[in-house]
């Protein structure tokens, strides 16, 4: 039951960007674009993702089963240091060059795109790298 639920959020999920042009390089650099010819499109995107968000955890810390009947897992608040803010600058510099996300990469490649494919291959070479350089330390 529960691959089959994640079976059906994925569909929902992969509609949900396709439709809403979030696997569109294009539209995401629009956006990105602040000082330009800025697209807010994408900011409505984002406002439904987290409202839709909000709620759910809201009602998920109520529970203290899922209705799949496991735990819930709600994640605690963060720290917020140093290697949180270098790796959010160093993903937002990847996004901002290639205008793709890695959930809308995935997409992008079941469809075939060149493009999608060689940034997740390097996306998943850099996480590569950094593993073995924290392993390392």
């Amino acid at each position: 039951m529960i691959s089959f639920i994640a079976l059906i959020a994925g569909i929902i999920f992969g509609f949900g960007i396709i439709g809403s042009g979030m696997v569109n390089p294009a539209l995401v650099l629009a956006f990105l674009d602040v000082t330009g010819d800025w697209d807010a499109t994408l900011l409505w995107v984002m406002g439904g993702a987290v409202t839709v968000g909000t709620i759910a955890f809201m009602l998920a810390r109520k529970r203290e089963r899922s209705y799949l009947g496991l735990p819930m897992q709600i994640p605690g608040v963060a720290k917020i240091d140093s290697c949180l803010l270098l790796g959010s600058l160093l993903f937002g510099i990847g996004w901002g060059i290639a205008g793709i996300c890695p959930g809308p990469a995935l997409v992008l490649a079941g469809t075939g795109n060149s493009d999608a494919l060689v940034f997740l291959v390097a996306m998943l070479l850099g996480m590569g790298i950094y593993r073995m350089t924290q392993d390392r330390g």
